[in-house]
């Protein structure tokens, strides 16, 4: 394979380990913003609770108390769905991560491949001037010989 069939495929896998590493940001990014506002339903949760605590000393009919603890409930159920989500984006980061470290390892396979060709060829051009060079002397010793 010529050496510059190498380089092409070197800078095709450097594409793709870069796009890799920008969906695996991405995914790391999403469950970031997941968490945060896993967060924010936690802390409203909470201030809700509080606020009802807070009502419920002031005096509350059992309509308003029954409303207010249906309310609870499902922002129970929504903090469970919540974090059931939460697998997926590890899950995703997960499966960014390997595909990332999959195209490391091409790229760097390719790398090596491509050094071991120079390396040949440097050796073979080595080769090809010892031999020139050993003609010549052996071409110069046999001009001196002939005077």
């Amino acid at each position: 394979m010529p050496l510059r069939t190498f380089e092409l495929l070197i800078e095709q896998a450097q594409q793709q380990e870069h796009q890799a590493s920008l969906a695996l940001n991405q995914a790391q990014l999403e469950q970031q913003n997941y968490l945060q506002q896993l967060a924010q339903i936690e802390q409203y949760r909470l201030d809700y609770c509080r606020q009802l605590s807070e009502r419920g000393q002031q005096g509350l009919t059992a309509s308003q108390y029954s409303h207010l603890q249906k309310f609870l409930t499902q922002l129970d159920t929504t903090l469970e769905k919540q974090k059931q989500a939460g697998g997926y984006f590890a899950n995703q980061i997960e499966q960014c991560r390997q595909h990332w470290q999959a195209m490391q390892q091409k790229k760097r396979a390719i790398e090596w491949l491509l050094e071991k060709k120079q390396r040949e060829r440097q050796l073979f051009l080595d080769k090809q001037e010892q031999k020139m060079m050993d003609e010549f002397v052996t071409l110069q010793f046999a001009r001196r010989q002939q005077r």
